[in-house]
């Protein structure tokens, strides 16, 4: 049996260990995004690594450095994300794919219901592709596409709304 498991290929993940990762990264997502917390910006920031290139292709733009990362982030928050009143960030389908221990690609959908400075509902959703990569010993997004929802098939977005929270640069 010592034999057996030592020949076994290194790369070879048991389903539990993927759906261990897989559920890891979720919560990694769900718990930046929980907008009850203070320092949202910070809390986003902490997803992706401190120093190194980051690629991240949003609303038809491609940045590749944290610090620029880090000011689109900033940006969005408040232009956008500082005029939300009780966003809920809602996590849609999830699709985790392993590609070893310390990679994995996540796409999933999301939503955030909230109301705009005027009291108007309003839903900011998209999809999002993440490449993840375990550096010592934490998952950090390395890089990442997000793709939002036109506004007029936003779930639950009244179609006339005319409010810049639709901006959803990160």
């Amino acid at each position: 049996m010592a034999l057996g498991s030592a020949c076994r290929n290194p790369e070879q993940i048991a389903p539990e260990e993927r759906r261990a990762i897989a559920d890891s990264l979720s919560a990694l997502v769900v718990q930046a995004y929980d907008f009850s917390q203070p320092d949202a910006p910070d809390r986003l920031l902490a997803l992706y690594p401190e120093s190194g290139r980051v690629i991240s292709a949003v609303a038809g733009r491609v940045t590749t450095t944290r610090d620029t990362l880090a000011g689109e982030i900033r940006g969005f928050w408040q232009r956008v994300g500082q005029n939300m009143r009780d966003p809920r960030f809602v996590l849609g389908s999830t699709y985790v794919d392993l590609i070893t221990r310390d990679a994995a690609v996540v796409t999933l959908t999301y939503s955030i219901p909230h109301l705009t400075p005027r009291n108007t509902p309003h839903v900011v959703s998209g999809a999002w592709t993440m490449l993840w990569r375990r550096q010592g010993g934490q998952w950090r997004i390395v890089q990442e596409h997000l793709s939002d929802t036109p506004e007029s098939t936003a779930p639950g977005a009244p179609a006339s709304v005319a409010d810049s929270t639709h901006d959803h640069s990160h």
